[in-house]
């Protein structure tokens, strides 16, 4: 990832992801992402389309957006982050994504409702939450 992509992405979250159905048609679904460590990552859970779509088939388009013309597209494989750390690891990745937020400290805003991070952990537990990891195989765009 060269520092341009990593600029591009560190101040823009809104995102399109397409994953791929067992017959090859696209699934596409609108998301946050955000740049963790420099690794893309993205929320999800066991139990999604997507989620399904890329245990069958890593590939994927990440699609990455602002507020006027720029973006950012992306050829990637999927990890899939859902050991016993993925509290954890969504934790740092919504400490990313709400930088500059007006969130208190010790707090996360989950749908529009502040959590410690001790409820927030306990959330992501229940929700059965995993993170996506994109690994960019090509980029390109007007970013």
């Amino acid at each position: 990832m060269d520092e341009r992509i990593q600029s591009f992405l560190e101040s823009n979250h809104s995102a399109a992801m397409t994953t791929l159905r067992a017959d090859g048609t696209p699934h596409v679904v609108r998301m946050g992402v955000a740049l963790v460590d420099g690794r893309i990552w993205s929320s999800g859970t066991q139990t999604r389309v997507r989620t399904k779509h890329l245990r069958r088939d890593s590939r994927s388009t990440l699609f990455v957006y602002d507020n006027e013309w720029r973006w950012l597209g992306t050829e990637c494989t999927i990890t899939i982050l859902d050991g016993p750390d993925a509290p954890q690891l969504h934790l740092r990745l919504f400490k990313v994504m709400q930088q500059g937020m007006l969130v208190p400290a010790g707090q996360i805003n989950w749908f529009g409702r502040l959590m410690s991070h001790d409820e927030f952990l306990k959330t992501m537990v229940e929700e059965q939450r995993l993170i996506y990891e994109f690994n960019i195989v090509r980029a390109y765009g007007m970013y």
